[in-house]
């Protein structure tokens, strides 16, 4: 372990699912890399990997969803973070979803979700920060326990290798 393992490997952020929709495609991806960023206005950023399926879809869309997880929905993690929509996997198949605000992809069975409006980006490194400004949102009837972490999701194979 190096040190900066020392201090990251210490981190449980809570995961994300983002969803983007753009040229008649749809795409999906588990997300480790997501805070508020501002108080006044209200933003929020998602930070997507430049070699994942939804980071291509995203950089042509309006309007990216993102989504809170329950812990017990690990089976609805793998779908989004397990497979990838480069070999044509369609990981909208067997889930709930409905069009959004602008055209985005909400996903019915989340915890909680927002739609944003891509007010801007951020390099990072290997990652590129959608900055979103909330135009819709809402939660599950009866949400409200624990969310899905990076420790929840550990046994998930990533279906995109990082680089």
């Amino acid at each position: 372990m190096d040190d900066m393992d020392a201090f990251t490997g210490r981190l449980d952020p809570d995961m994300c699912v983002v969803t983007a929709a753009a040229a008649g495609e749809r795409a999906g991806c588990l997300v480790g890399f997501a805070s508020q960023c501002s108080l006044r206005p209200v933003r929020f950023v998602v930070w997507l990997s430049e070699v994942n399926h939804t980071f291509r879809v995203a950089r042509s869309a309006q309007f990216l969803a993102v989504h809170l997880l329950a812990r017990e929905q690990v089976g609805l993690a793998e779908i989004f973070g397990g497979r990838t929509g480069d070999d044509g996997v369609d990981k909208f198949r067997d889930v709930r979803w409905r069009q959004g605000h602008g055209g985005a992809v909400v996903l019915q069975d989340a915890e909680a979700w927002f739609v944003g409006r891509v007010v801007g980006h951020a390099g990072g490194g290997d990652h590129i920060g959608f900055v979103l400004a909330p135009v819709e949102w809402g939660a599950r009837e009866g949400s409200g326990g624990p969310l899905l972490r990076l420790s929840d999701a550990r046994g998930i194979e990533p279906g995109h290798p990082v680089d």
